[in-house]
């Protein structure tokens, strides 16, 4: 994601750094080049505005243009202003005081819903919670099918409701609720309906459905790879059902990654996970800050130490290394190192 924006931006910054003065003639060319690659990068013409204005209002400075080292400072400038667009902190989950919590998830038809749906029930199962998973999607074939799959390949319980309530959400719902009760389950993820597009049936419905289950966060669920019309479409559910925040898919396959800079502006409601691939564990938490740095060409090392933390066996490294330092490395031991390397997935 990102990597045509980081090329521009690297380019711009390159070109600050070849200059040993910055002058207002040089800075208004770099955020000229720096406005049409946020714009090429399918960021909504909103937000290129407000961030070029608050980029021009620091970089004018004179503390910037006088000082020794104006490209580091533009720099800092700029990751300072995306941290601000995409949301300063990171926005965590939130829970009921009394069990069970209800999340919602909501979104388009083809947005990956129900996959995001199976990759929260894990996540949330792996950071201490037990969810129970509910599809309320009564209209499209074999919907509540690909959900019961999902539960069954991660091992994690799934309402599936009985046959009178086969064709009423709200029953669905208000019985999954009851289950999560008498099984102790203190988390209930509700996979809603979706539309090719919005109308007034799907809204209703869904109004209904959070009224009954009063959940505490209501998730919309975006396509990257749709570009401005995820932006839009995040806007109108904002306006009708009141999102608490978004998880945005196919980020690994969007290069441009617009609509991740856009989406919070547009909506005011953060970003707060990104999924990065098709496993059901390629579900990342949303950090501005280390996506400020990865855009901007600086790496993001938290994240990928993280990574190691989870798929590295300890005890097979320190192992590796008593062999390494006994001279007893053998090519089966290297070929198991290329394994664990290759649970990190493309570095």
């Amino acid at each position: 994601m990102f990597e045509n924006l980081s090329e521009k931006l690297q380019r711009v910054f390159k070109n600050l750094r070849g200059e040993g003065k910055l002058t207002p003639e040089n800075m208004e060319s770099a955020l000229r080049e720096i406005r049409v690659a946020l714009l090429e990068a399918d960021v909504h013409f909103r937000v290129v505005k407000q961030l070029i204005e608050r980029i021009k209002e620091k970089a004018m400075g004179q503390e910037v243009l006088a000082s020794l080292s104006p490209g580091q400072q533009v720099i800092k400038i700029v990751h300072d202003e995306l941290v601000h667009i995409l949301g300063t902190h990171q926005a965590k989950l939130r829970f009921a005081n009394e069990p069970p919590s209800v999340i919602m998830i909501v979104g388009l038809q083809g947005s990956g819903k129900t996959t995001s749906t199976g990759k929260l029930a894990k996540y949330l199962s792996k950071n201490g919670r037990s969810p129970i998973m509910v599809s309320v999607d009564v209209y499209r074939p074999a919907a509540r099918k690909q959900l019961s799959v999902i539960a069954r390949e991660l091992k994690l319980p799934i309402y599936e409701g009985a046959p009178e309530e086969a064709s009423k959400p709200i029953d669905l719902a208000r019985s999954a609720r009851r289950e999560a009760n008498q099984t102790g389950r203190d988390t209930i993820l509700v996979d809603t309906a979706g539309r090719l597009h919005i109308d007034e049936e799907l809204m209703t419905e869904l109004q209904q459905l959070k009224e009954l289950m009063n959940p505490t966060e209501v998730l919309f669920v975006a396509d990257a790879m749709t570009g401005q019309d995820a932006v839009k479409s995040a806007e109108e559910f904002h306006k009708r059902l009141g999102i608490t925040g978004v998880i945005l898919t196919k980020m690994d396959g969007d290069a441009r990654g617009g609509a991740a800079l856009s989406i919070r502006t547009v909506t005011d409601q953060p970003l707060k996970f990104v999924g990065v691939g098709e496993k059901f564990d390629a579900l990342e938490p949303f950090h501005p800050d280390r996506v400020a740095n990865r855009i901007l060409g600086m790496g993001d090392v938290l994240s990928l130490i993280e990574k190691v933390e989870q798929n590295i066996d300890q005890k097979k490294a320190e192992e590796m290394q008593r062999k390494l330092i006994d001279n007893e490395f053998s090519l089966e031991d290297f070929r198991d190192q290329l394994r664990q390397l290759r649970k990190l997935g493309p570095l």
